[in-house]
């Protein structure tokens, strides 16, 4: 984290759930330890949940979940003007800012972009390419699997900007619980093969 990354954290936040209470000093335990990379991805799950929700309610629910989440670790979240995640002690902050003085470790904040960068990024190539793996699969499995194997090259495209053999596994688990069920609306043979469709979307896409 930078000195201008610290000077921003005790500027303005998108939800300000860590509150303004000072944090105990570190015991050496769960608090002094680097967060699990599965912590991570679920922090930045929620983030981008809470972000693209349209009801505001949801929105803060998935921030709370992700507070709770942090709490276990003694670390907090903060989201970037720049559209960047931060994940820092409890403890740097003081007063509802970063206290800089409190610092004596910066890589123990983790940093998560929340959007793709624009440089390189090629929406169209990436469709073609996306929309290729959907004709196939269309062809190879019938429409039901091909419609949700659609489904999931919109969200690999607009959410991602990454073509479908590159979804990981957290981001197929959040087309199936969040994108699926909300955007897709998908008819009731849709819904009892997702799963099948995703697999076989993602083996055509290997291919």
């Amino acid at each position: 984290m930078t000195d201008d990354d610290r000077s921003t954290a005790a500027g303005t936040d998108r939800d300000d759930e860590y509150g303004a209470e000072d944090a105990d000093e570190s015991d050496g335990t769960a608090d002094s330890a680097e967060l699990p990379e599965s912590v991570v991805e679920e922090a930045e799950r929620l983030t981008r949940l809470a972000r693209d929700a349209v009801d505001p309610d949801e929105a803060t629910a998935a921030r709370e979940r992700r507070s709770d989440l942090l709490d276990d670790y003694a670390f907090v979240a903060r989201e970037r003007d720049d559209d960047v995640l931060v994940l820092h002690p409890a403890e740097w902050v003081a007063d509802g800012s970063v206290r800089v003085e409190r610092i004596d470790d910066t890589e123990r904040a983790v940093e998560v972009p929340l959007e793709e960068p624009a440089d390189d990024a090629d929406w169209e190539s990436v469709d073609a390419h996306n929309q290729s793996v959907v004709a196939a699969v269309r062809e190879r499995h019938g429409d039901v699997h091909g419609d949700n194997a659609a489904a999931f090259a919109d969200f690999m495209g607009n959410h991602y900007l990454k073509p479908i053999e590159e979804a990981t596994d957290r981001m197929r688990a959040e087309f199936l619980a969040e994108y699926f069920p909300r955007n897709a609306w998908p008819s009731d043979d849709q819904r009892a093969v997702v799963e099948e469709s995703v697999e076989k979307t993602m083996a055509v896409a290997r291919e």
